[in-house]
């Protein structure tokens, strides 16, 4: 590689600090390098490849008792030394700032798990081979989705004398295929692009999509639920922004209770950055590591980057995101475990229905088999929080919705719309199983996952149509 490495360069922006806002001025410095390759499909054929190879630089800069943020894709020195200038000059004319946690210091960095180089070097015909076969695995239905990868370089600096350097790699897949106007989804995230089967998803897209069509309205109500982990996935990204975030915690605009078993005692969540393909440290520098946030339904911490640590009298747990001032820190790669499904979901009995075919795979099934009536739901969409204290929230169900009686899939079922307070829905007595394979769902933008098996709840509270 030419040119001056990310962390070369992250010292350079320190050390313009030390030259353009003095010795008293304290900063740290972010250079990312990052490869970003795209391959969309639409109608059963690629429409789209991209990639994209920028240097991002971000810049936070404490003077005078104020602090300041700033950004730049510009690495000459020119460049740099307009950042920097910029910075200086903002800060200068910002509020005072009370609450400056101070410069992580100079500590060890852990080791990354190592990068798979054919993801972070993947050609598009690699990733078009799998839109290839998922195409191909839907038998003749309409498919569209995507393909993508994603390689980070990352290098952090501060005045303090800290630096850290890392690399990361993902892979991920999603895609829908249609019949007669019904969708099923199929979406995966792993490390190593070699590990996305895309004949596997499309199968299993098309597969659903079959199984969805002729749905029935059924009146709106309390149901028993069986969550397939895309809809999951969509549970853990609001418990991490709005629920186990250090900030809203302090802000009082939090469930969480440390110390309290508000969850049913089958949910163990842990944020684990470091149990794939992740960066060792966060925007601040300090070491990430795991984080148990729940355990075996109690409540054990929220995530905290320097300031919110410092308010609440404890250390930074390593969640530091850009934007942190305004957004508090997050963990953005949450994991859900806990014991296997319960006695309720081991009958044993089929849970293939005339109308709907193989629309579970086996984990899921062994869910299914327990409930007496039910919905299974694959996917829940356009979500929005309602009351962040109690992560009261709205929204749809997409990409599949079945009627469970006698533990059998019988028939597909119109969309729904939801409003349900997701810590309730988790709470004690309520969680009635967990599949026993978790699996790994991207979110919308890459480096951040959410992994989880499929899930039974007792009861999730529908209020509608999707119309209303």
């Amino acid at each position: 590689m030419s040119g001056p490495t990310e962390l070369e360069l992250a010292g350079q922006v320190v050390e313009l600090v030390r030259q353009l806002g003095g010795p008293a001025a304290q900063a740290d410095a972010v250079v990312t390098r990052a490869d970003l390759a795209l391959t969309r499909f639409a109608n059963s054929a690629i429409h789209q490849n991209v990639a994209e190879s920028t240097v991002g630089v971000r810049l936070r800069l404490h003077l005078d008792g104020r602090t300041a943020a700033g950004s730049g894709s510009v690495v000459t020195t020119d460049g740099l030394r307009a950042l920097v200038e910029r910075t200086v000059a903002a800060a200068r004319l910002c509020p005072p700032d009370p609450g400056w946690p101070g410069l992580t210091a100079p500590t060890p960095t852990p080791d990354a798990p190592p990068v798979d180089e054919a993801t972070a070097y993947a050609e598009p015909d690699q990733r078009a081979d799998r839109v290839g076969a998922f195409v191909a695995a839907a038998g003749g239905l309409s498919t569209a989705g995507y393909c993508r990868t994603a390689h980070r370089s990352s290098a952090f600096a501060n005045s303090a004398g800290h630096t850290a350097s890392g690399r990361s790699a993902e892979a991920a897949m999603d895609g829908i295929a249609r019949r007669d106007g019904a969708d099923g989804v199929a979406r995966r995230c792993a490390d190593r692009l070699s590990d996305l089967d895309g004949a596997e998803l499309g199968a299993h897209a098309a597969a659903k999509a079959r199984a969805a069509a002729d749905p029935v309205e059924l009146p709106p109500g309390h149901y028993e639920v069986v969550f397939e982990p895309a809809a999951v996935a969509d549970l853990l990204q609001n418990l991490s922004w709005y629920g186990f975030n250090g900030k809203r915690y302090a802000e009082r605009q939090s469930f969480a209770e440390p110390g309290v078993a508000q969850f049913d005692r089958a949910v163990t969540l842990v944020d684990d950055p470091l149990g794939a393909s992740g960066l060792p440290f966060d925007a601040e520098g300090t070491a990430r590591r795991a984080v148990t946030l729940v355990e075996a339904g109690t409540t054990r911490a929220v995530a905290h980057d320097r300031r919110t640590a410092a308010e609440a009298g404890t250390q930074s747990t390593g969640h530091a995101v850009a934007g942190g001032a305004t957004w508090g820190p997050m963990a953005r790669t949450m994991r859900l475990s806990g014991a296997t499904a319960g006695p309720a979901s081991a009958s044993g009995r089929s849970t293939t229905g005339a109308a709907a075919g193989a629309v579970v795979d086996a984990d899921t099934a062994a869910l299914v088999s327990g409930v007496e009536r039910g919905l299974l739901v694959s996917d829940l969409w356009y979500t929005r929080v309602l009351d962040p204290k109690s992560l009261v929230v709205t929204g749809l169900t997409r990409n599949g919705v079945w009627l469970i009686e006698d533990g059998t899939v019988v028939r597909a079922v119109r969309d729904l719309r939801f409003t349900e307070s997701y810590p309730r829905a988790l709470g004690p007595g309520a969680v009635l199983g967990l599949g026993a394979r978790p699996v790994r769902q991207p979110d919308r933008v890459d480096g951040a996952w959410w992994t989880a098996p499929s899930l039974r709840l007792a009861s999730w509270h529908f209020t509608g149509g999707a119309s209303g």
